[in-house]
């Protein structure tokens, strides 16, 4: 799967959502790079990485769609790109502590 910051959800495509059972719960617009909107079912499901599981959203894709992880998975798993070495890497997050 590929990572891309800047999807702001993950695209899986439709057969695979639908081989998982993962049906679609709404739809939401998306602008494209190009500035195009789209509309696209999506869904709330169970995602798995480095052995942990969280609840995120998915985009069902279209059959040729690449799959992408998108920002809202990366900072779910608090996990931010590497550009330089290729690879996911573990953030803390950020909180607006009132004293």
């Amino acid at each position: 799967m590929l990572v891309d910051t800047g999807s702001t959800y993950t695209w899986i495509p439709r057969p695979i959502l639908e081989r998982l059972d993962i049906q679609p719960e709404f739809r939401q617009e998306f602008q494209t790079a190009d500035g195009r909107v789209v509309e696209r079912d999506m869904a709330q499901t169970r995602v798995r990485l480095n052995g942990q599981e969280r609840f995120t959203s998915v985009v069902f894709g279209g059959e040729t769609d690449s799959a992408l992880l998108g920002a809202y998975t990366l900072e779910g798993f608090s996990l931010a790109a590497d550009p330089v070495n290729h690879r996911l890497v573990p953030v803390r997050g950020l909180a607006m502590v009132l004293t």
